[in-house]
C-alpha cells in the first residue's frame, strides 16, 4: 500500500510539472535580465539559425520544451553557472540542453520499465520495489548524462582556446612593438586568423566598441562566460596597462611563454598517464597468460 501511495505521488508530481511547463510563465526582472545576457553573449545566433530550418515534430517539441524550461529557470533565478559556461564554449543554446536532459530522463522512464517487464515475462521478476528504484536511478543517471559528455567536450575546447590565447598575446606584442596603441593592437591581432577562438575574441572586442566598454573589460566578460581563467588574468594585466600606463609588451611575451610551458607540461602529463595505462594493461595481459599456462599444471597436481 505504501508503494502505491508513493507511485501515485510521483505520477501527480509529473502531471503538475507537465502542466507547469505548458503554462506560459510571466516575465519578471530575472527572466528579462537573463534574456538580455543571453543576447549579449551571442547565444541567440544559434537559436535564430536553427529556427530558420524546417523542424520535425521531435525537434519542434524539444525547442518548445527547452524555451519553457529556460524561462522557468530564469524566473526562479537558477543560475546553472557551470552548465552555461560549458554551453558558451561549445556555442550551444541553453534551452536545447535543458530539453535534451528532460528527454533523456523520459526515455529512461519508458525504457527501463519495458526491460523489467520483459525480464519478468521470461521468469526473472524483480522483487518488491526494485523496479521503481532502478527506474528512478536510471532517470537520474540519464538526466545528468548529457552534462558529462558536454563537460569533456568543453574542456577540450578550453584547452584549444588557451593555445590560441598564447598566439594572440604574441600578435598583440608584435603590434605594440610596431607603434600601435593597446586597443588598436588588440583589434588588429584578433583579425589574424579564422579560428573559432580568435573569432570569439574578435566578436567580444567589436561588441566592446558598440556598448562603450574598454577592450579589457570585454575580454574579462568573455573569460567569465567561457570559464577561461587565463583570459581573465590577461584582462587584469591589460586593465593595468590601459589605466595606469604600465609597460605591457614584456609582460605579454612572458605570459605567452608561460602559457606554452603550461600547455607543454599538460601534454607531457597526459602522455605519462597513457604510458602508465599501457604498462598496466600489459602487466594484466602477462598475468592472464601466465595463469593460462599454469592452470592445467595446477589442476593436474591438485587432482593427483
Amino acid at each position: 500500500m505504501m508503494w502505491a501511495f508513493v507511485t501515485g505521488a510521483l505520477v501527480g508530481l509529473g502531471a503538475y510539472l507537465l502542466v507547469r511547463m505548458l503554462i506560459r510563465p510571466r516575465a519578471n526582472v530575472l527572466s528579462t535580465i537573463a534574456r538580455i545576457d543571453a543576447g549579449r553573449g551571442g547565444g541567440g545566433a544559434t537559436t535564430s539559425a536553427a529556427g530558420e530550418r524546417v523542424l520535425g515534430g521531435i525537434d519542434r517539441a524539444r525547442e518548445t520544451l527547452g524555451q519553457r524550461l529556460e524561462a522557468e529557470a530564469n524566473a526562479r533565478g537558477w543560475a546553472f553557472g557551470k552548465l552555461r559556461r560549458d554551453l558558451a564554449v561549445m556555442n550551444q543554446p541553453f534551452a536545447a540542453m535543458l530539453a535534451t536532459k528532460v528527454f533523456f530522463a523520459l526515455g529512461a522512464l519508458i525504457f527501463i520499465p519495458v526491460v523489467m517487464f520483459l525480464f519478468s515475462a521470461i521468469g526473472f521478476a524483480a522483487p518488491g520495489a526494485t523496479p521503481a528504484i532502478v527506474t528512478l536511478a536510471a532517470m537520474a543517471f540519464a538526466f545528468f548524462l548529457p552534462d558529462l559528455a558536454l563537460r569533456q567536450e568543453a574542456e577540450a575546447r578550453r584547452r584549444d582556446f588557451r593555445h590560441v590565447v598564447g598566439s594572440f598575446l604574441d600578435l598583440v606584442a608584435m603590434n605594440l612593438a610596431g607603434g600601435r596603441g593597446l586597443p588598436e593592437a588588440l583589434m588588429t591581432a584578433s583579425t589574424i586568423g579564422d579560428h573559432w577562438a580568435m573569432a570569439r575574441i574578435r566578436q567580444a572586442l567589436a561588441n566592446a566598441r558598440l556598448i562603450g566598454i574598454t577592450p579589457w573589460d570585454a575580454m574579462a566578460r568573455l573569460g567569465d562566460d567561457l570559464g577561461v581563467e587565463e583570459l581573465r588574468d590577461l584582462a587584469s594585466a591589460l586593465a593595468l596597462a590601459g589605466d595606469e600606463g604600465a609597460k605591457i609588451r614584456a609582460s605579454l611575451l612572458a605570459r605567452a611563454a608561460s602559457l606554452r610551458r603550461k600547455e607543454l607540461a599538460d601534454v607531457e602529463g597526459k602522455a605519462g598517464e597513457r604510458s602508465q595505462s599501457m604498462l598496466v594493461a600489459q602487466l594484466v595481459m602477462c598475468a592472464a597468460f601466465m595463469l593460462f599456462l599454469g592452470f592445467p599444471a595446477g589442476i593436474a597436481i591438485l587432482g593427483s
